[in-house]
């Protein structure tokens, strides 16, 4: 098959969308070189996780506009590059198809991470919530198929999309490998020296924005031992602000270390010199950090309410995001209990295997024979009317 991707993230964002698009070119590049992958993007990036692949794998072929407004041809004219390039199956890996791409042969499939902007609405501003409604909208009705990242997030497409349930396929996300790699003491020293990390510390991992809710964790600090310290790794947001404020009034300002622009090749050390990873958001699509600190061999406490229950299995304990008590008692009870960590730590790495690449991999290839077929079958009794 030849199988096309909307890449723009791949080679634009660093962070979330980003590392799914990279995530799921690799794996299919790995378990699947038979194939034949196109990338689409509005430009060209120094991206280097990208440019290891196009390195790696000679049937990984990049593809960009040639003139023209990229959102443009992005939306519409890329039509004319995917019956060009006789495209079997496309894939929006981001939340979006071309508006045109029934009016081209390629089966369409589109990854649906989260409705999070529809569920909580007053967390997005007006223009982004109408954009974002109308673009998945727009690309789960015209979609062949389409991949929700978990069950969590098949349920909110049916509930606010109306989509048929038998046209979502549910694809769990996974992580980078090198979660599960063994670390390197030299490595993982020199993170600790370079960041300052503090010698035990209860870790959280993503944009410090209000929906992920890492102020329940700093109202938890003063209940905690003196010298479990709180580290955020993310984004700055206005609420960052908010979240120093209040540890200052708590008097736990020295205990809060907020690390902004920290690099993918340090995070893996950073997981891996912690005592407990937290993830308190109150809702996601699926919590990529949550599997990533399993891989890392870390006891894991997140919120309720929405997909964390999927992600997490019986490898972490679980509090609803408004409880101090509950997040206090959680946390206590794994930083005191050794026999409690060591079971979360052992469920938690047996529940990861779940989410391997190869499994990733291959339920994808089958949501895209799927489409494929669909699609043929669709032609055919065009045809024949």
């Amino acid at each position: 098959m030849k199988i096309a991707f909307d890449a723009k993230h791949a080679f634009q964002n660093r962070t979330g969308l980003g590392n799914y698009s990279r995530y799921i070119l690799e794996i299919l590049c790995s378990y699947y070189p038979q194939h034949r992958y196109i990338t689409y993007a509005p430009h060209d990036s120094d991206e280097e996780r990208m440019r290891a692949m196009f390195r790696r794998f000679s049937f990984l072929t990049p593809s960009f506009p040639k003139g023209g407004l990229s959102v443009w041809w992005r939306v519409w004219s890329i039509k004319k590059d995917i019956r060009r390039a006789e495209i079997d199956v496309f894939h929006g890996l981001t939340g979006q198809l071309p508006l045109t791409i029934n009016d081209t042969d390629a089966a369409s499939v589109v990854t649906i991470h989260d409705l999070i902007f529809l569920r909580f609405p007053h967390y997005y501003n007006w223009i982004d919530r109408h954009i974002y409604a109308y673009k998945m909208r727009k690309a789960c009705e015209i979609a062949t198929k389409v991949i929700a990242i978990s069950e969590c997030t098949k349920r909110d497409i049916i509930h606010f999309f109306n989509i048929c349930p038998e046209k979502i396929e549910v694809v769990y996300q996974g992580c980078d490998a090198v979660f599960s790699e063994d670390g390197d003491t030299t490595l993982d020293a020199q993170v600790r020296s370079r960041y300052q990390l503090p010698k035990d510390y209860v870790l959280s991992v993503g944009s410090i924005e209000e929906r992920k809710n890492t102020r329940l964790l700093v109202r938890a600090l003063p209940q905690l031992p003196q010298e479990l310290e709180l580290v955020l790794v993310g984004k700055r947001t206005p609420y960052t602000d908010a979240i120093e404020n209040e540890a200052k009034q708590l008097n736990v300002a020295h205990r809060l270390h907020i690390l902004s622009g920290v690099s993918f090749q340090d995070l893996p050390s950073i997981y891996r010199g912690a005592s407990i990873f937290a993830y308190p958001s109150r809702y996601e699509g699926f919590g990529i950090p949550i599997l990533e600190a399993q891989r890392s061999g870390l006891p894991v406490v997140a919120a309720t309410g929405s997909c964390l229950e999927e992600t997490g299995g019986d490898g972490a304990l679980y509090v609803h995001p408004d409880d101090v008590d509950g997040v206090v008692h959680a946390l206590l009870s794994i930083y005191t209990d050794e026999t409690l960590r060591s079971t979360l730590i052992g469920k938690g790495r047996e529940h990861a295997r779940k989410f391997s690449e190869e499994n990733q991999a291959h339920q994808l290839m089958e949501v895209y024979q799927k489409a494929l077929s669909k699609k043929r079958n669709k032609h055919t009794q065009d045809n024949d009317r």
